[in-house]
């Protein structure tokens, strides 16, 4: 009887490592002058911009309450070639699990893989596009 229960104790559930997008990492848009956009947002909505020109939303992972996440929030001058080859106005940044395998199962759907997975110290980046013609910037946080 002992040995069932710290079988039972000890056992953990499985981590899910499903290739999958989990969340939103940033909201990126075209401005005709950022510098005033931004400048606006703060003195009328109170967003704060950091060093590398955004504002970062943090919020917690309700599945992994210890988990931290953050939204990136940035205005860029208008035909930026960042969100190129799309001619959308704006670009939507997916937080993402399983980076390599979800680019797989894309690749296996034909999906437009626009660059290969570049990796930093705050993560991987991969760029697709969407059947509308939307640029979508995949991260997986480190």
């Amino acid at each position: 009887m002992e040995d069932k229960k710290n079988q039972t104790d000890k056992s953990t559930s499985p981590v899910d490592t499903t290739p999958k997008v989990t969340g939103i990492g940033g909201i990126f848009f075209f401005s005709d002058n950022p510098k005033e956009t931004k400048e606006w947002y703060t003195k009328n909505l109170g967003i704060e911009i950091n060093d590398w020109g955004s504002s970062s939303f943090e919020s917690r992972n309700i599945n992994r309450p210890d988990e931290i996440n953050s939204l990136q929030w940035k205005p860029f001058k208008k035909g930026d070639e960042y969100f190129s080859p799309s001619k959308k106005e704006f670009m939507i940044n997916y937080i993402v699990q399983n980076i390599e395998g979800l680019v797989n199962k894309l690749q296996e759907n034909g999906v437009t893989i626009l660059d290969s997975i570049a990796t930093y110290d705050f993560g991987k980046f991969v760029h697709i596009m969407d059947t509308e013609g939307n640029k979508i910037e995949l991260w997986e946080p480190r």
